[in-house]
């Protein structure tokens, strides 16, 4: 990647930490992020459910070791890393390559998507309950010769 691809956007020390930042970089709406591991992450702004630009104002968290992002409005949870919905694999907000250099945060360009796997949707509808086998008692007399 090019020096020419990578746009200074704000002081790292301008992020608060567990916070997130919203920015115009190459014409695009982007969500910057500042951990409490002091790591920088940047998505799109855009909540894919919703579509508000408002993921830069949503809840960090870390659960398994993943740092991820929960939409204020949707309440659909996303990986900061890959981009993909916690909740629904099928649905990927993009990602941005991101530095800190000399303390000011550099984005990049945009990552290619990583092919979710499309999740096996299991039914919610019970099964449908065994039919008593159906006699008739007693038996009709049969008609004819």
């Amino acid at each position: 990647m090019t020096d020419e691809t990578w746009r200074a956007v704000c002081d790292v020390e301008a992020i608060e930490i567990d916070r997130g930042v919203a920015a115009l970089v190459h014409g695009q709406a982007i969500a910057i992020f500042r951990t409490a591991m002091d790591a920088v992450y940047a998505i799109a702004n855009q909540d894919p459910f919703s579509k508000a630009s408002v993921l830069a104002r949503g809840i960090l968290g870390r659960r398994g070791g993943l740092d991820f992002i929960a939409s204020p409005v949707s309440r659909h949870s996303f990986d900061l890393a890959t981009g993909q919905c916690r909740e629904d694999p099928s649905i990927q907000v993009a990602v941005y390559d991101v530095r800190v250099v000399e303390g000011v945060v550099e984005v990049g360009a945009r990552r290619e998507r990583v092919p979710a796997e499309r999740p096996v949707r299991r039914s919610r509808r019970k099964p449908p309950a065994p039919r008593p086998e159906l006699s008739r008692w007693p038996p009709r007399p049969r008609r004819g010769p």
